[in-house]
């Protein structure tokens, strides 16, 4: 084995980076940068500075992280936390909320949190966050509380009027926020991590485990189910979704958000018929004959009532509703069902077969999930969460040209401003 394919396992080891889901050049590029400022050209040598010295191992991890993040990136988590803390706390009005950002990058995710829980009017003596990152430089960054433009991006800017003061060309966020946050260095990979520690209500773990091989993903989420209290939410990212759904964990059911929670134990999939039949005023007569799949926005060649062409379009979404809900109920086989049977007789459906891709996804079947995710893709090119659910498998396969392609595809249409509804909470 070469000395570089050593140094890649030396990081691995250390914090779950796997050079097959981020590229050998991305891990050479950092080795360099290393040896060129130690002065070492062997890489041999480097090695075993990087063996013996946890100082440089730190210092080559410092490298490889690279922080991408931003003040409310997905805003729809942030906003459930605030909501379901603020109804907590309605029945605890002498307790404390306690949150954990992990890993907290820069700090925007935890100052948007205390931000979004003042925003819903949480007294900041009733919560607290805790924010936990492996890159010490981050922290200190984190710790200072001054951000630039790249730290603030779409259009909803009204919180940096509100928490922000301007200086020196940057902003500073202000004190009565940065005193609800608490920072520690701190890898999920040690054997010590957080031992010890009380559990917390609310825990975010996002676009972290997609970096890691299927093994030490399954080490991380049980982790994290030892930090949750019984009654906790967890929030992930959106191509993670697939990787928390088990026998513990099920979907808090929050469009958008990507949260779960502990399953209890009165938790069972629910028979299908229990669940409401479709209205029938929206169904077409039985006696009609069946309508050709079609897409919705195609000509009609004959005249039709008004509530003929309601049905053409509010049925499949309702059979889609239907189908998520069973599927946030763990009842994958009648919502995969349901899907199909809105396929079969409405015909093709970004949404649909972003739904059975992630059915698929959480019941193991990796092919057939990206199978339906690169359909959803076909039909809806700027469907954002198929392609980074795709970019995920793909990463998990060893593509990692293919994934950078997906992960770059879904970029430019959240920057484009056309992010899809998310099929599935």
């Amino acid at each position: 084995m070469k000395a570089l394919d050593r140094i890649a396992d030396t990081l691995k080891a250390s914090m779950g980076l796997d050079m097959a889901t981020v590229g050998s050049s991305l891990i050479e590029r950092v080795v360099r940068e290393r040896m060129a400022a130690l002065e070492i050209e062997d890489d041999e040598r480097y090695l075993a500075e990087l063996i013996t010295s946890g100082a440089e191992l730190q210092r080559l991890t410092e490298l490889a992280v690279v922080p991408e993040t931003w003040f409310f990136r997905d805003r729809e988590a942030m906003s459930a936390v605030a909501r379901m803390a603020r109804e907590k706390l309605a029945s605890m009005p002498a307790g404390q909320i306690r949150i954990l950002s992990l890993p907290c990058s820069t700090g925007e995710e935890p100052y948007s949190l205390a931000m979004a829980l003042f925003d819903a009017g949480v007294p900041a003596s009733m919560f607290r966050v805790d924010a936990v990152d492996i890159r010490t430089r981050s922290l200190e960054i984190a710790a200072d509380g001054i951000y630039g433009r790249n730290s603030f991006r779409g259009r909803d800017l009204a919180f940096r009027d509100a928490y922000f003061t301007v200086q020196d060309g940057d902003w500073r966020i202000d004190d009565r926020v940065k005193e609800q946050v608490r920072f520690s260095a701190g890898n999920l990979l040690t054997p010590d991590f957080m031992r010890g520690s009380a559990p917390y209500d609310f825990i975010l773990c996002r676009n972290v485990l997609i970096y890691f091989e299927r093994e030490v993903q399954l080490q991380v989420v049980d982790l994290l189910e030892h930090l949750m209290k019984d009654d906790a939410y967890i929030f992930v990212g959106p191509a993670e979704g697939g990787i928390m759904l088990s026998p513990r964990l099920a979907s808090a059911g929050i469009p958008l958000a990507f949260g779960f929670r502990k399953r209890l134990p009165e938790d069972r999939p629910v028979a299908a018929a229990a669940v409401a039949p479709l209205p029938a005023i929206m169904l077409a007569p039985a006696s009609a004959p069946p309508v050709p799949p079609r897409p919705v926005a195609a000509p009609t060649r004959r005249s039709a009532p008004a509530a003929a062409a309601t049905t053409e379009v509010h049925v499949p979404q309702l059979l889609l509703d239907r189908a998520r809900r069973l599927a946030d109920q763990g009842d994958f086989a009648q919502a995969g069902e349901l899907c199909e049977q809105a396929v079969r007789e409405h015909g093709a459906s970004a949404d649909a077969f972003y739904l059975m891709g992630l059915i698929q996804d959480a019941g193991g079947d990796v092919t057939a999930a990206q199978r339906c995710y690169r359909k959803a893709v076909y039909l809806q090119p700027a469907h954002h969460e198929a392609l980074l659910h795709l970019a995920a498998l793909l990463q998990a396969q060893g593509d990692v040209a293919g994934a950078q392609t997906m992960r770059q595809r879904a970029e430019r249409a959240e920057k484009a401003g056309k992010p899809r509804e998310n099929a599935h909470g």
